[in-house]
């Protein structure tokens, strides 16, 4: 088993990463060659959790640059840099986290091309590695989301007691550059070994849950139970569930969370039971440009991945089929938005906005 999503060599600019779709019966890593090889990889769903999105991205834009012949001068570099981030943008729209990165490398690369201390080869090394720090610190900053979370939900509890979790979807480090956000809560409660037992929901009808989450869970030796999504209200009522943890792929500027379709029930039942409900997401997913939940683009997938099941179909033929990939939870029923500097109530979410200006991908 591995939890390697993404296989990055900055030396030879190779770039593979590993195909979620076929998890957890298949491990196999696709090379992709450049943007349009990263776009079709996060549109497929071959990659997906919106801080890998962003990092396999504009990786692929690196793999492109560093295989490229040459540019003709600077401003043509700056131009492609745009054009190929912006294509990357349309892969998955509900996701904030690419967004917010080409907006930043877009201001890099016109910058760059506007500072004469730059030649066009200093240029592309600076731009690269930029993108590079991205892979890192990603990892780090979803260390911090789960010490922080874990601290969060323990501070409520007595010293004594252990805790029992609910998560939704993939968070781990199959959905980032490591770690993880949501599981990367669970795992260092784990680590600190006052967990006591998670329940996962399979999230239909990607499965992602099932696939991928249960396969971290199992892989860490970490005690969980597998759950079927219409399930979720049983377990509140009879499995004292002590928090629920989910990740975010857009956070509005008031707290509003887009996250897997599903979330949205969860936190209701939350809400219904007492059980505090927490997104655990790095400030990258907040767009602070984005003043409520209602404006965010919900992105629609095809009707097969609800009709079918490994190729065979499931449905009765001819029913029309909705399948939104997310939803979007009211600040209301969030008790906390956890990120890599602290806890945040969604009416104070908007005191992160200097601190992630402070905190840019590229300084």
């Amino acid at each position: 088993m591995t939890l390697q999503a993404i296989k990055w060599n900055i030396v030879d600019g190779k770039l593979e990463i590993l195909d979620q779709t076929l998890l957890p019966t298949t491990t196999r890593y696709i090379l992709v060659e450049g943007v349009n090889d990263g776009w079709l990889v996060i549109n497929k769903m071959q990659v997906r959790g919106a801080p890998a999105i962003a990092i396999v991205g504009c990786l692929s834009l690196a793999v492109e640059i560093l295989q490229h012949a040459g540019y003709e001068n600077k401003m043509v570099l700056r131009q492609t840099i745009e054009d190929r981030l912006n294509y990357l943008v349309s892969a998955r729209p509900t996701a904030v986290n690419m967004k917010i990165a080409a907006n930043e490398l877009i201001d890099l690369a016109d910058n760059l091309s506007k500072d004469d201390a730059y030649t066009l080869s200093q240029m592309k090394d600076r731009f690269i590695h930029e993108i590079n720090k991205m892979l890192q610190n990603d990892v780090t900053d979803n260390v911090m989301i789960g010490n922080v979370g874990a601290l969060t939900i323990l501070r409520n509890i007595s010293i004594e007691s252990f805790v029992r979790i609910l998560t939704h979807c993939n968070t781990g480090s199959l959905a980032t550059a490591g770690y993880g956000t949501a599981l990367g809560v669970i795992r260092s409660l784990h680590s600190k070994r006052r967990l006591e037992h998670v329940y996962c929901t399979e999230t239909r009808p990607y499965n992602q849950g099932a696939r991928l989450t249960a396969y971290e869970l199992v892989h860490d030796k970490i005690p969980a139970t597998l759950i079927c999504d219409d399930m979720v209200a049983a377990v509140m009522k009879t499995k004292q569930i002590t928090a629920v943890v989910v990740g975010a792929d857009r956070i509005a500027a008031n707290g509003d969370t887009a996250n897997k379709i599903g979330t949205y029930q969860i936190a209701i039942l939350a809400k219904y039971h007492n059980i505090p409900f927490y997104v655990a997401a790095p400030l990258t997913s907040i767009d602070f440009q984005m003043s409520d939940g209602n404006n965010i683009v919900i992105e629609e997938r095809p009707e097969r991945e609800m009709t079918h099941v490994n190729d065979k179909r499931i449905a009765a033929e001819g029913i029309a089929c909705w399948n939104p990939a997310f939803d979007v939870t009211p600040a209301s029923l969030i008790t906390g938005i956890i990120t890599e500097v602290g806890v945040f109530e969604p009416s104070e979410l908007i005191n992160g906005k200097e601190l992630l200006h402070e905190k840019k991908f590229f300084l």
